[in-house]
């Protein structure tokens, strides 16, 4: 079997964005972003996927964190995409619920080439520290697009943000974890009666 890893870059006039992505490891993440609270998210992904993950970022962070945190999600997705080339003999699809103390998240994915994002979560403040809460949903649009993935996610109730922003991350990632483990009963095949994804 082939390795399943990807690198991509990005390099705008706002940020310069490397990432590292092996689908088939072990968790293991090293992550600098210059954000704090988002290094803390990706690893949370990393971690809970089973992938190994490699994130360097640098940004205009004197402007905000929105370009370093967008652009990340899309280099990210690219790798992903590319690491899972055809996407023979995965799962395919996979979801997740992830409780966090008082908050609930889920997550259902299809690794399916066409990209989409549904977002039912909801944040009742508009910082976590000094991280914007909407850039969750910015993160996960970038990903999702880039990465060519069916993602939903709701939260379905929490208070507190951190938790509320940190179970949909595991979410995801759990969710993730199962859609692109190989199936040993589908190897080599694509997971559609197309033919194709």
């Amino acid at each position: 079997m082939s390795i399943r890893a990807a690198n991509r870059s990005r390099t705008t006039t706002e940020t310069e964005i490397n990432v590292s992505v092996t689908v088939d490891g072990s968790g293991h993440y090293d992550v600098e972003t210059g954000i704090g609270f988002f290094d803390h998210m990706l690893e949370q992904l990393a971690r809970h996927s089973g992938m190994d993950l490699k994130v360097r970022a640098k940004g205009d962070l004197h402007i905000d964190d929105h370009h370093t945190v967008e652009d990340v999600g899309i280099a990210l997705g690219m790798a992903l995409n590319e690491a899972l080339a055809d996407r023979a003999g995965i799962n395919r699809y996979g979801s997740a619920e992830l409780p966090m103390d008082e908050a609930l998240s889920r997550a259902a994915i299809d690794v399916s080439g066409r990209p989409f994002l549904v977002w039912r979560l909801a944040f009742n403040a508009a910082k976590i520290g000094s991280f914007d809460t909407e850039l969750v949903r910015e993160f996960f649009q970038a990903f999702a697009m880039n990465g060519r993935l069916t993602l939903h996610v709701e939260g379905v109730y929490g208070d507190n943000n951190h938790h509320i922003a940190e179970s949909a991350f595991k979410a995801v990632a759990r969710a993730l974890r199962v859609a692109i483990a190989l199936d040993s009963r589908e190897s080599g095949k694509i997971p559609s009666t197309k033919g194709t994804l």
